[in-house]
C-alpha cells in the first residue's frame, strides 16, 4: 500500500534528484523508496569496507600458527623491563 509523503528539502538538491532520478529511468518517489528500503533493510546490516581498508587487507600475510599475539607479548616485555 503507498502512503503519500510529504518532505521538506533544499530546492537545488531536489532538482538535481530529478535530473538523476530521470537519468536512471525511474521517478524520484521510487529513487527515494528504494534508498529507504537499502536503508532499512535487516538483512543488510553488514558495514560497508571503504576502498583503504581493502588495499590494506592482507598486506602482512602470517604462516601457520602464526598470529603475532607471540611476537607482541616478547616486545612488550622486552619494552618495560
Amino acid at each position: 500500500m503507498d502512503t503519500k509523503l510529504t518532505l521538506k528539502l533544499n530546492g537545488q538538491i531536489i532538482e538535481q534528484a530529478k535530473i538523476y532520478a530521470k537519468a536512471k529511468n525511474t521517478s524520484l518517489s521510487g529513487l527515494i523508496e528504494n534508498y529507504l528500503q537499502k536503508l532499512t533493510d535487516p538483512k543488510k546490516k553488514k558495514e560497508n569496507i571503504t576502498p583503504l581498508v581493502k588495499s590494506l587487507s592482507g598486506v602482512i600475510k602470517l604462516t601457520g600458527d602464526q598470529s603475532g599475539k607471540k611476537d607482541y607479548a616478547d616486545y612488550l616485555a622486552k619494552k618495560y623491563k
